[in-house]
Parts: structure tokens; sequence; C-alpha cells
């Protein structure tokens, strides 16, 4: 049986240690490493090493039992969770490390809600039992009120079967395992299938406790892991894949990290993704930092490959279908800055190796000011890309500093209108743009006759709204939370030809753009504070400065605890001020929360100076044809000029 398990946790929870110690009681390793060492199996990275945290997921194989592990190690750090939520994507269960020293923090409940979205079982084992001070079932009243109440400790599972308590706490969960409790009384086997069940579906969660650093409970936990978690992998049927990760060998060979789901891949198979076909022609079994070459990979393995070129970090492979959409999205933004002698284009070649890599880098070029822009989480990611790139392409670079990512959507229906017609060319397109609900991206709809424009054209419209970024006009930014409608359309059975119905698709999005109201989108977070009742003014004084909104604090278990919102702009350095003015006594939990309505907008605008009529890459004016030559005519007078009105 194969089985992926995560680790996953807030930063300093106690991941690596812990999975060090699964590793050496399965003899995977034969001596236990230890962060603070630098000598950590999973963190081999020399980064990692320097820095003490986990910065890239990566995975190593153990068997226990019968069953086959990869066990898969993620970056607790917030500025690396994009890395984490790739892995959890391919996940069959989640270990939640929590340090009993400090309960449930902030990043934790994001790795709950993201493992919830995926749908991974998942269990706890709470870490640092052995300091001093520790209070157990205070840290498990924290997780029933802030994760989930449906939690069970492992303990209660016996060698001849389960705890009175555990027993009493499954069948209340299920009524007829209840009415057969009441009627014959309580079976094992008919428990445990029961109990499996649940943990599947996340209907229950199981907790372990101990100390990984000690080597405290991690063994009797991993027994009690195996005894309640199975899979049904087969390895007969289509085959069908999920790509985990991305990665560059030390030859600069793309190799792609994938989980097999059903039927089996043998090298020099034909792999299809997307519109592409490609053959295998190398698959590896990763241990940490060194891999074997096998012949055959099996349904429930995670492996490597070489011979796709182009499949991305959750892509769907062969029969599946489906790509996953993640929620971890970076906030800021920073230019890339280098030595002049260093071909620009040559940076840019390695930076889109790094953007495959990490997809929510966003690698991006501005030609008309001849910059290379990084999409990113934090300062730290910039530190270590920073690294990364002088390990691994032998030049510096450094990072301009990090700006908000600002959106644009718009706040009223209108319709745009494009012309596309210099000499020998022609297409016209007519599009409706309304309002979307807010964070749901860019949707499109066609409401087009095939008598106007034909089934081929029509698709090719709504391949050009999706095949890039567009611009909103107030400051350049990604335009978000819209709904576009093709209404109609022409082309010439002589005349369009490749590129026209682009050209009139983007023209008819900006001019009506020009129309509509225009609304500004910034990044906001939703905080949870929890601090002594001392510091509550300060607290909610410093959020309404911020520009942020709070529902009425509440008192639990002698702290109070105050959530809401308030724009990454604002708040995106208060940690620090925070931690100055509780002592480090306070809690600060913030996670990405969406865009919304910018708090400054004229401000921001008037900072980015983004002039739309200056912007090369879109033009709002439509072109048409008379007497042989193409002309132009400005947005406010193309409405008039259309064929189609």
């Amino acid at each position: 049986m194969h089985k992926t398990i995560g680790i996953v946790a807030h930063v300093d929870a106690g991941k690596t240690t812990f999975s060090e110690q699964l590793l050496f009681h399965t003899n995977s390793i034969r001596q236990r490493g230890r962060v603070d060492h630098q000598d950590a199996f999973l963190d081999s990275h020399e980064i990692e090493k320097n820095r003490g945290i986990t910065v890239f997921a990566d995975q190593a194989t153990f068997t226990f039992n019968g069953s086959h592990y990869t066990l898969i190690d993620t970056p607790g750090h917030v500025d690396f969770s994009p890395e984490m939520e790739r892995a959890i994507q391919v996940m069959d269960y989640a270990i939640i490390i929590i340090s009993a020293a400090d309960g449930v923090e902030g990043h934790t409940e994001t790795v709950w809600q993201l493992l919830k979205k995926h749908g991974v079982p998942t269990f706890f084992f709470l870490n640092k039992t052995d300091r001093e001070g520790v209070d157990l079932e205070a840290v498990l009243d924290e997780i029933r009120g802030s994760l989930s109440d449906d939690i069970f400790n492992m303990a209660e599972l016996t060698e001849g079967g389960m705890s009175e308590e555990l027993i009493e706490f499954i069948a209340e969960r299920d009524e007829a395992l209840l009415e057969q409790y009441m009627d014959s009384g309580y079976d094992n086997a008919i428990w445990m299938v029961a109990l499996k069940r649940m943990i599947s579906r996340r209907e229950v969660f199981s907790y372990g406790h101990g100390s990984a650093l000690r080597d405290s409970g991690v063994l009797e936990f991993l027994q009690g892991f195996d005894q309640l978690t199975v899979t049904d992998y087969s390895d007969t049927g289509d085959f069908s894949a999920r790509v985990y990760k991305v990665r560059h060998d030390e030859n600069g060979q793309r190799v792609t990290f994938l989980k097999v789901l059903q039927g089996v891949m043998h090298v020099r198979d034909e792999i299809a993704y997307g519109e592409k076909s490609e053959k295998i022609t190398q698959i590896r079994q990763y241990n940490g930092s060194k891999f074997k070459a096998v012949d055959v990979a099996h349904a429930g393995e995670i492996v490597a490959v070489t011979g796709l070129t182009e499949a991305g970090a959750g892509d769907p492979i062969g029969t599946l279908t489906g790509e996953v959409a993640f929620d971890l999205i970076p906030t800021l933004t920073s230019k890339v800055i280098f030595d002049s002698t260093i071909h620009v284009k040559e940076v840019l070649g390695y930076f889109k190796m790094l953007d495959a890599e990490d997809p929510s880098l966003h690698v991006s070029w501005n030609e008309q000011v001849q910059e290379i822009h990084v999409h990113v989480m934090g300062v730290i990611q910039l530190e270590v890309l920073k690294q990364i790139v002088k390990e691994r392409f032998k030049f510096e670079v450094s990072f301009g500093d990090p700006k908000i990512l600002y959106k644009e959507t718009v706040g009223s229906s209108v319709n745009g209108y494009g012309h596309f017609e210099p000499l020998k060319h022609y297409a016209e397109v007519h599009l409706k743009i309304e309002p979307a609900e807010r964070n749901s991206g860019i949707t499109f709809e066609n409401v087009c006759h095939a008598n106007d424009l034909s089934i081929g054209n029509q698709n090719l419209v709504r391949s050009h709204i999706f095949e890039r970024p567009h611009h909103g006009l107030l400051t350049g930014s990604a335009l978000t939370d819209v709904k576009i409608t093709l209404l109609t359309g022409r082309g010439h059975n002589e005349h369009t030809s490749g590129g026209d119905f682009r050209e009139a698709t983007f023209r008819a999005l900006r001019q009506g753009l020009e129309k509509a109201e225009n609304i500004l989108l910034e990044p906001y977070y939703d905080f949870k504070i929890k601090v002594e009742m001392d510091h509550i003014g300060r607290v909610l004084s410093d959020i309404q400065q911020a520009s942020g909104s709070f529902a009425p604090p509440e008192t639990i278990g002698g702290k109070t605890v105050v959530t809401g919102r308030v724009p990454v702009a604002t708040f995106m350095n208060y940690s620090t001020v925070f931690a100055s003015y509780t002592n480090g006594k306070g809690a600060l939990t913030l996670k990405f929360g969406g865009y919304n309505e910018c708090h400054n907008t004229p401000e921001v605008i008037e900072a980015i100076g983004y002039n739309k009529d200056a912007d090369p890459e879109y033009t709002s004016t439509s072109i048409f044809c008379a007497k042989g030559k193409g002309y132009p005519v400005p947005w406010d007078e193309a409405e008039a000029a259309m064929h189609l009105l």
C-alpha cells in the first residue's frame, strides 16, 4: 500500500525534527539530524542549513508494517507557503505539528483551511510537551475552538481494541453504529472500519503528543497513524497523475514531480497533458536529495520524470481533468536589480526557470522600462531568492523595495467595441463587461450566434481573453473580478487573418473600460489578535489607524481576542510593533483575505503615475479602412462607427 503523508506546521513547531525521527525509526536514515546542527536529512539545501528553516518541500521514503510511505516535509514560514500548498494537493494524509508550548499559531489556521479545501484527512502531533509550563488541555481546547471539536486521543486505541470513551465518540457520530451499539454492543472490527472511514472523510481527527527532539511519543504516533490510514490506488485503468512540483537538476534539465493516481507509467511512454503529448525519458524515485532511476511508476507513488517540457504544478496528466486552483497568492511585487554587464535576456531566462519551479513568482518582463519583476510573499523570500540565484546561476542580484500588488475592477456594466481593419484585415468584436463577485477573477460567457460569427472565431475571442493578464486604466494593474460576455462579432472570408480577432478583442475590452466606473483594489489581511486585556485599547486604536475593521472583542481563556480585516499596505510591518509593546506575549495571526476596495485610491494612483494613453501594449482606438487605407478612430467615437450597430 502506497501512502503519501505531509508534515505541515507553523514555523519552528518542530516539523523537520519530527520527520527525522520517523525516518530514523523506520531505518530510512542511520542517524537523526537536527535543524540547529545543520545536518537534517530533509533540509539538504545550503540555504536551509544556514537559515535553520525549511524552504523547499522535499520528500523521503520509508517502509513501515508493509506500507510504502512518501513523506513530504513542507515549509512552515509564511513566505514559502505557496510551496507548502502545492505539496498539499498530492497528500493522502497530513500531520499538523503544533508546538504545545505556543498553541495554535497563525499559520496553523491557514494550513488547516488549505487541508480542508483540498479534502486531506488530518492528524495532529502536539510537540514540545517536555517544555516547562506546557498545559496540554489548554492546547486541546484551543484546537477544539479554532480548528475542530471532533478530535480524539490516539492513545485510546489499545491492543485489545478501543477505550470506552473512543467507542462512544465514534458511535455518537454514526447513527447506524449508535443503533448497533445500543442493540448488540461493540464490535472492534466494525468500529475500526468506521473510524478509518470517518478519518478519511475528515469527519474526525486524531492526535498524539510528545517531544520530537527527545524522541518521545513519535514511534507510538507512527504505529497509531499506520493503523488508522488506508489508500486504494490501482495499477489497472487508464493512466492519470497530478503534477506536484517542477525542479531543474544540476545540468539544468527540467524534472517534473508527479503523483500517480491510477495506472502505471513506463520509461518511453507517451504521456498526454493539455494539448501536448511527450515521451517520458527517465523516471526517478527521490529520497532526500538523491534518486534512483526506475523503469516503471505505480499508482500511489510520487516520482520525478524527465521529458515533460511544459507541465506545471497542479496540472492534470493523462486522463485526469481539472487544474488545481491555489489560494495563497503573493501580495507584493519587486524589481530585480542586476549588473548591467549581464544581458537582460540571460537573467530573464534564469528567472523563468525559477518561475517554473515556483509559479507564484509570476516573473514578468516590462519591455517599456526594460525591467524584470517578481511577485513575493515577503522580504525573507527575497533574501532566499538572492541566495538561490548566486548559488545556482553564479551571479549577484538584489531587489527593489517590495511594493503592494494592486488590482482593478469595474463598478458598472458597459459594452465595449473593437474594430480592426487595416488594409486586407478585418475583425469586429462586441463585449459586455460587468462587475463580478469579489476575488472571482475573470469569467467568460458567449451569447454570440453562429450566424453572426463562426464558432472558430468565437473560440478565438475567448482564448484571447485568457491568454494574458489585462490591465486596468487607473494604475495599469491587473484586471480582475469581471464577467466578460461576447455579444457579437464579424469576420471576413478573405481578409480576416491570424491576429485580427486578438486586436479587435483587446480594443473592445479597453474601449469598454474607458466608459466604465473603474475601481482600484488592494490586498487585505484577515487578522486574529490575542492579547492581555491591558493591551486591547492600543490594538483597537492601531487597527483603526490602519484603516481596518474589527468585530467586537471576545474574552477566551483569560485573553482578549479580536478579529477583523485590514489592508496589507498598512499592516505588513505591524508584527514588529506588536511584539514590542506586548513583550512577545501577544499572538498576531495574519492571513491573506483576498482583495477589496483600496482605502487610499487617489494617493496610490498618484504614486504609481500610470498613463493609460501612453501604454504601448494597450489601445482603445479602433482601426477602420477607407479608400484603401486604414485610419484610427478614438474610443469615444468608435461606437458610432461600428459595422454591427
